[in-house]
């Protein structure tokens, strides 16, 4: 299985199974429509390639995984693999978060058409906030929230709980309600989950302009 990975992979990355090099597989099995596998064999050999053009393909993918390959597994050190695990789990997953909360950051400026802006650090730290809407005087607080399809939702519900007493704090302080976001991933997208939260911030919105 170890060496059919490496096999796999190796031939993938210098595209040696690409349609240039071996041909229109597909599309030639049908076109010989075969019963047993020697007369597939005996139809490629004799339409699509030569059997010693594949065997040179072969001589490329050895010398790919012996040279190539083999002096880069050879530059490879235990600190490049400290380093490339700690970069995965950390640094990758934390620009991957920030990257969904900044799109549902843009969504929701463009649906409510007003500026919003990032909260300075001391309001993360005492109120737990990252975004905030400037009203007049006054300011209105946004957390957003990645979830996973509902997985996560009860851990973040939990920690809400355990929130309200900041984010109250910060409407004493400044005059709006701090409002949460649930960003959940459809498809390839990601999307506010609580849509129901657009209105309520809206009519915050026109409340705090009214005063």
């Amino acid at each position: 299985m170890a060496k059919e990975w490496i096999l796999n992979s190796t031939m993938n990355r210098f595209q040696l199974n690409f349609k240039r090099n071996v041909g229109a597989t597909s599309d030639s099995i049908r076109k010989c429509s075969p019963k047993v596998l020697d007369e597939w064999r005996d139809y490629y050999f004799a339409n699509v390639k030569p059997k010693e053009h594949i065997e040179d393909l072969g001589r490329k993918l050895y010398l790919k995984i012996t040279e190539v390959i083999a002096s880069e597994v050879e530059a490879v050190t235990e600190q490049d693999c400290i380093d490339y695990m700690i970069q995965l789990v950390i640094d990758r997953t934390f620009d991957g978060y920030m990257t969904e909360i900044q799109t549902i950051y843009g969504q929701l400026q463009k649906i409510l058409d007003v500026q919003i802006q990032s909260a300075p650090d001391e309001w993360d730290r005492l109120f737990n906030v990252d975004f905030f809407i400037q009203i007049k005087n006054k300011y209105i607080g946004i957390q957003i929230k990645p979830v996973n399809s509902g997985i996560q939702l009860p851990e973040i519900f939990k920690e809400y709980s355990l929130q309200e007493k900041t984010h109250q704090e910060f409407t004493e302080v400044f005059g709006g309600k701090v409002f949460y976001l649930f960003s959940l991933k459809v498809g390839d997208k990601k999307e506010i989950q609580n849509k129901e939260v657009i209105a309520e911030i809206k009519a915050e919105i026109n409340r705090l302009e009214l005063l």
